[in-house]
């Protein structure tokens, strides 16, 4: 819980934090602005308040892991993948998408503080405790202010203890441990296919590599 907020609350504030210039750089998602990343962070804190408010008595179906799965590659032919931009870009003025994002952030912050981490939630057909569902989004942060940042070097990325976490739930996710070479933020970015593995790399991951990219959904 306490990574969860961690993570969330760096990831707000690095946005908050941008020149408004940094909204038409292209972010770490193929195809997207930063301001399109986020507006899809507001997308993404939005279900966060649906799914901490959406209690069930049945038993889990996954965990923090198994939340996960493994798909293909986006093809931009997803209807929501192309709303996204269209959302970003009704929005005009990069101020409001920041307010936006603090007014619904911050309550999504608010709602995982107070949350039981024993309580079952429903989300996308599924059920898992809070702790659970807070622990699969620590990953989603972490990986989306990488993408924040890809293209800004003077902004601020996720904090280490949140990149290590992180990696940690890809490897679980994967069932395979990262090369020790790694650091955190190249076992993310080259795990999920955010970058392209260097020739050493590739040998350090031996077999590994063939199974890359892990594309989550």
């Amino acid at each position: 819980m306490d990574l969860f907020s961690r993570s969330w609350t760096a990831l707000r504030t690095a946005v908050a934090d941008l020149p408004d210039e940094d909204f038409e750089r292209p972010s770490g998602c193929t195809g997207w602005l930063v301001r399109d990343l986020v507006c899809h962070l507001v997308i993404d804190a939005q279900d966060v308040l649906i799914t901490l408010v959406t209690p069930v008595e049945t038993e889990p179906t996954v965990d923090a892991v198994t939340y996960w799965q493994l798909v293909e590659p986006p093809t931009g032919e997803d209807p929501l993948d192309a709303l996204v931009p269209r959302l970003a870009a009704a929005y005009g003025e990069p101020r409001w998408l920041k307010f936006h994002l603090d007014d619904v952030g911050s309550a999504a912050g608010r709602a995982a503080e107070l949350a039981d981490p024993a309580v079952r939630v429903s989300t996308r057909g599924e059920v898992l405790t809070v702790g659970d569902y807070l622990s699969a989004y620590l990953l989603e942060w972490t990986l989306h202010h990488l993408d924040l940042v890809a293209h800004l070097p003077s902004a601020a990325g996720p904090p280490a203890e949140t990149l290590a976490a992180a990696r940690t739930s890809l490897e679980k996710i994967a069932g395979t441990p990262f090369p020790a070479s790694f650091s955190d933020k190249d076992a993310l970015l080259v795990g999920t296919g955010r970058r392209t593995p260097t020739d050493a790399e590739k040998t350090a991951l031996g077999d590994f590599a063939t199974r890359l990219p892990l594309i989550l959904g």
